[in-house]
């Protein structure tokens, strides 16, 4: 594929990423499908997949993921596999993913810190390899109430173009069950306002549902998602 043709091609899954809140390679822990990540990783002996389908705009977009991982030793090793269509255009993605809590591990600690970095690759067209650099920082006021904080970056794969990536979220549990989740952030170049709630329907498994506006034109989306964890030792 020529360079140009890698460029228009970029730019357009650049736009479908961020309007989906779907970049492959998205943070695997209690985001869910959320741009946003929280400073936590699993505890150790346990893993978690995460899956989640998007639907965006008129045209429409559509998204699903499916992201596991699992604690080795100190870090959350996982693996990103996103698919998204639309207008004729359809690509497969996928990667490695490393998170690290290097401060304040502990689920009650009042401050907690992470690096997650990974990389992500055009799975049907292969070119250039992408990847993602996320500092994520939580702050837990109360025992229900939880900010996160994300800076970082993202590369595009096929053309390697840098943008920043960044935001803020605030996580209320308002019981044992029901969670309700508002966030901010700028992923792809394009502000993103999203709203959910996150349904434990047991300790271990639980269900997501947002729903955002994107850009400049408030293009709406919807994504519904799964996440289970269990222990594999």
């Amino acid at each position: 594929m020529k360079n140009n043709e890698y460029a228009t091609r970029g730019t357009r899954i650049g736009w479908l990423l961020a309007a989906c809140g779907l970049w492959a390679g998205a943070s695997a822990h209690a985001a869910g499908h959320f741009d946003i990540d929280d400073a936590a990783t699993l505890d150790p002996g346990q893993c978690q997949y995460e899956t989640w389908w998007g639907r965006t705009g008129t045209e429409p977009v559509i998204g699903f993921h499916l992201g596991p991982a699992c604690r080795i030793g100190p870090v959350e090793l996982g693996f990103n596999l996103d698919r998204l269509s639309t207008l004729g255009v359809r690509t497969v993605t996928g990667g490695p993913q490393i998170k690290w809590s290097f401060f304040g591990p502990a689920p009650d600690a009042t401050w907690s810190a992470a690096v997650s970095a990974g990389t992500v690759s055009d799975l049907r067209t292969g070119g250039r390899t992408g990847g993602q650099f996320v500092l994520p920082v939580t702050w837990r006021p109360t025992q229900s109430l939880q900010i996160h904080a994300n800076l970082g970056a993202d590369w595009a794969p096929g053309t390697g173009q840098r943008t920043a990536r960044g935001g803020l979220a605030c996580e209320w549990a308002l019981n044992d069950t029901l969670s309700l989740i508002a966030e901010r952030s700028r992923v792809s170049r394009l502000w993103t306002s999203r709203v959910g709630a996150r349904l434990n329907l047991t300790p271990l498994i639980s269900l997501d549902l947002s729903a955002s506006r994107t850009g400049p034109q408030g293009v709406r989306g919807v994504v519904i998602g799964l996440n289970h964890e269990f222990s594999w030792n």
